[in-house]
């Protein structure tokens, strides 16, 4: 199976529905590029008249999570993935449509064939940052992936 926006977002439909609910949606992916968009709208606010963070995270691990997807199917082998570690920091309030984006498919196929190489487990630390429609840095989310060669 290829993997496209149009394939990712059917998939939040089937197996992620509240990602989907709330608006995320897969923009674009290429290898070394994913993007995503969530806009701001009354299911996804919180009280304060902006996005829920956990919205902003959904969108945010999606862009490093497909990358990742991506690069295992590229490489044929079976490895599993998973998130051990995650961090965030807020700049401004997320109004409007925000742009996720994690722009470093070069550090997941390295570390994808450091997996390969020496059959142990992988960590590596994949960003996506939020952007609004005036260009501000509305947060920028840290994902810690572990990628490991199943046997």
């Amino acid at each position: 199976m290829e993997i496209s926006p149009l394939k990712l977002n059917s998939y939040l439909f089937f197996k992620l529905p509240s990602a989907f609910l709330c608006g995320v949606r897969v923009a674009s992916i290429t290898p070394n590029q994913c993007t995503t968009t969530v806009k701001h709208k009354w299911i996804n606010q919180n009280p304060f008249q902006s996005m829920y963070f956990a919205v902003q995270a959904m969108a945010a691990e999606l862009t490093t999570g497909a990358l990742v997807l991506l690069h295992i199917k590229k490489s044929g082998k079976n490895i599993s993935m998973l998130v051990t570690n995650q961090s965030s920091t807020f700049s401004k309030k997320a109004r409007g449509r925000i742009t996720f984006s994690c722009i470093q498919g070069p550090l997941i196929t390295a570390a994808i064939q450091k997996t390969c190489m020496t059959g142990e487990g992988v960590s590596l630390c994949l960003t996506s940052i939020g952007i609004d429609a005036q260009g501000d840095q509305v947060c920028k989310m840290e994902f810690e992936w572990s990628l490991r060669l199943k046997s």
